[in-house]
This record gives C-alpha cells, sequence and structure tokens, in this order.
C-alpha cells in the first residue's frame, strides 16, 4: 500500500469514537458518546468544477486523481472501498463473500456527491412496503428482510457530462393529404378516402447545449435497476467532501470515461433526432443524414447515494437498492411457488364452479 493512500476516518472530539454522517441531522454524529458537529471543512471546495474532457483522455494531472484501497468481488465485479483494517467482507452487492486486495485503485477524484437524506431506517421501510406490494412474493424474504442484517450505504460511482452540439441535417417533410377513390365491393360502388403523403426536400441546423448527462459508472447492479431509481436531483448535488462518507461505503467505478462518453453520446444522438424531427416538421420525416459537431464537452466523477440491501434466501441471492433521497425501490422479483400454486388451484376452483352453473342453467 502507497503511503500516499487516502484513509478517511473522524474521531469524536470529545471521545475518539469514529464519527458518521448522519441522515437525518445531515451532521457528523459520534453513535458512542452522542456528540454531533456539523461539516465544516475548511478545504472543501466552494463551487463544483468540470474538467476538460479531451485533457482529461490524454492524462490529468496528479492532483486530479487519488488511490483508494478496494475489495474487488470475483461474483459481481464491484469495487468497493474499504477500511485499511479490514482484511476480509461480504460483498454488499451480492453477499458473496471476498477477500479485500492487497493493492490500490487508482482513479479519478469525485468531484460531487448527493449526501444521504434517508436513514437506514428509511430505507428498510421502503424496501419492506416495496416487498408487501408484490403478488406471490413469498412471506419468508419479507420476514427476512425485517429481521435480516443491517442496510449498506453505498455511494454509486456516475459520470456527468455537458457538451455543446451543432447539428446539420438534410432529410424530407411529408404532408398528408387525402383523395376519394370509387371501388366496387360485392358488387357495388363505394367512395373511400386514401391517406397519401407529399414528401418535399428539408434541411437545416439545430443545436442543444447538454447539461449534466448522467451515465452510470458501475456495473456491478443491473443498469435497470439503477436507471429505475432515477430521477436524481442533480440540483442538489455538493461539493465533494469526505465527510460525507463518514459510516457508508463508495464504489470504485468500473466503466472508464471514455467507455462512459460513447453512452453519453447515444443519449445525445437520440435526443438530437427529435430535434431534427421537429425541426423539419409536417406530419412525417424521414432523415437522410445529420453531421453533429460536438464541443467545450466536460465531465465530473459524482457519486449518488443508494441504500443496498443482499439477502440469501433459501440458496438463492436477492438484491434490492433504494434511492438514499427518494426513497424509489427496485430489486431482484422474488415468487413463491406455493402462493402461485395456491392461485391456480383457487382459480381452477372458481372457474369449475362458475362452469357447473352455466351448464345447469342450459
Amino acid at each position: 500500500m502507497t503511503d500516499d493512500l487516502e484513509t478517511h476516518r473522524f474521531p469524536c472530539d470529545q471521545c475518539g469514537a469514529d464519527f458518521r454522517f448522519s441522515p437525518d441531522q445531515g451532521a457528523m454524529v459520534c453513535d458512542h458518546c452522542g456528540n454531533s458537529a456539523p461539516i465544516t471543512n475548511s478545504d472543501r471546495p466552494k463551487a463544483i468544477h468540470e474538467n476538460d474532457f479531451a485533457r482529461a483522455i490524454k492524462g490529468l494531472d496528479q492532483d486530479e486523481v487519488e488511490e483508494t484501497r478496494v475489495m474487488s468481488c470475483t461474483n459481481c465485479g464491484a469495487q468497493v472501498d474499504f477500511e485499511p483494517s479490514v482484511h476480509a467482507a461480504e460483498c454488499p452487492f451480492c453477499a458473496t463473500p471476498v477477500v479485500t486486495d492487497t493493492g490500490t485503485h487508482r482513479h479519478i477524484k469525485p468531484k460531487a456527491l448527493l449526501p444521504f437524506s434517508l436513514t437506514e431506517a428509511d430505507g428498510k421501510d421502503a424496501m419492506i412496503q416495496w416487498l408487501g406490494r408484490l403478488w406471490f412474493a413469498p412471506n419468508g424474504l419479507q420476514e427476512f428482510a425485517r429481521k435480516g442484517r443491517k442496510m449498506n450505504g453505498i455511494y454509486v460511482p456516475c459520470w456527468t457530462y455537458d457538451a455543446q452540439t451543432t447539428s446539420s441535417y438534410r432529410g424530407q417533410r411529408g404532408t398528408v393529404y387525402y383523395v376519394t377513390r370509387t371501388v366496387t365491393r360485392d358488387g357495388k360502388q363505394q367512395q373511400i378516402r386514401e391517406q397519401k403523403i407529399r414528401w418535399s426536400p428539408a434541411s437545416g441546423r439545430v443545436s442543444r447545449f447538454f447539461d449534466d448527462i448522467l451515465v452510470l459508472a458501475s456495473k456491478s447492479l443491473p443498469k435497470k435497476f439503477t436507471d429505475a431509481l432515477a430521477p436524481w436531483d442533480l440540483p442538489a448535488l455538493e461539493p465533494y467532501t469526505p465527510e460525507f462518507l463518514a459510516g457508508m461505503r463508495a464504489e470504485g467505478y468500473t466503466v472508464e470515461l471514455a467507455e462512459g462518453y460513447d453512452e453519453a453520446r447515444d443519449h445525445m444522438d437520440r435526443v438530437i433526432e427529435r430535434d431534427v424531427k421537429f425541426d423539419i416538421g409536417g406530419d412525417r420525416q424521414r432523415i437522410q443524414d445529420v453531421n453533429t459537431a460536438v464541443s467545450d464537452v466536460t465531465f465530473k466523477h459524482v457519486l449518488l447515494p443508494v441504500w443496498l440491501a443482499a439477502y440469501k434466501y433459501r440458496g438463492k441471492t436477492y438484491r434490492f437498492v433504494v434511492n438514499g433521497r427518494s426513497g424509489k425501490v427496485q430489486g431482484e422479483r422474488p415468487y413463491s411457488a406455493f402462493k402461485i400454486t395456491i392461485a391456480v388451484l383457487i382459480g381452477l376452483i372458481i372457474a369449475g364452479i362458475v362452469g357447473y352453473f352455466i351448464a345447469m342453467n342450459q
């Protein structure tokens, strides 16, 4: 382990135990003596700084990167920061036992984060209510989750990208009109209206500034889970300071900067296509080609808060994630074979009773 590896401990000024960040108080609290302290890091940036994308691809300055000690899960691929004293743990994403790496992970420093506003109890309540609304969910899993181990507060890594775009296009504008034709059907003449489209050439230019395109920088959870936790209140991003991570964990990014930008460009292209169609106008649109110039691309490495639970229940792992700001829940959909069987039997009995009365009344 290198000497400049950053570790974040915040000892209580009254008893020496570790402070943790309290989402409901928005401050540092000591569970040992009850002391609390506001987050007043004098080194904390006053504003959130954007990084130049083109320069970062060539190589960032030394003060823009850091090294952290991480746990790498061989099952789901998650990379999670741990304290130096921890050498074996359980992956918070899939509940697989793992041993922490002896090396370090070098990565771009986070510039901003959304602090947790929901407590662990809030997250667990949201998860249990979500499970309770699921049809055919096993009762045992709900009870297991209610009495289970604590949820993990994880800061999930994301990239945000800003860019100015100008797009020139060529296409066609379609105008719908109708003609009346006379046809013969069953020996009788009838008049029908037939829709036609008149196409005319169209070309032009559209411009759009993209602000904070959000791209998940982790592969440890299914993308459909994290996408479904949106929207995130990105205007509430705070300049990064490690005090917000006290008592929580931060996942290292596994989607590199350039790979994330490719996904952001796909998003831009979809939006630009809608802009072009709107600019063409008419009733129908055809796009023949679009040439987009992208400039002033900047990015941030940001951390978003989720409460995470991974439970092994009857030999299978179930993962649940809760938006640490809004309480939205996503997770693996559990099914109870017993409940499904009972529902099918009840359905068959009801169908049999209905069929019997129908037959008796005929």
